[in-house]
């Protein structure tokens, strides 16, 4: 069975490239691969800029900030510093939601 089709499979960059090459024969590799480059280039600096990325039927990417706050090692218990921090956050849209709790 092909892994596209296994569920708990990871997708990662490169079979991304591989499997638009083969779907798109008229490109090659490399074009392929400067697309998906661009694509995902965007996204991160309109994070990073502190917009929001949204793919409708998808799902939409944000920044939240999280502030600075004391901590625990878990190894020694002491207690640490832990800085404030921007993350990405994730919140699927509706159809992606849909197709994943669908029956059958």
């Amino acid at each position: 069975m092909d892994r596209w089709d296994n569920r708990g499979c990871a997708m990662i960059k490169s079979e991304l490239i591989e499997k638009l090459g083969a779907e798109n024969p008229h490109l090659t590799q490399a074009e392929v691969e400067r697309v998906v480059n661009v694509i995902l280039g965007r996204m991160v600096s309109a994070l990073e800029a502190g917009g929001r990325v949204e793919l409708r039927g998808f799902g939409a990417f944000s920044v939240r900030h999280r502030p600075a706050r004391s901590g625990r090692n878990p190894r020694t218990g002491q207690t640490v510093d832990v800085p404030a921090k921007s993350v990405p956050f994730f919140k699927s849209g509706k159809e992606l939601r849909e197709r994943l709790n669908a029956d059958g």
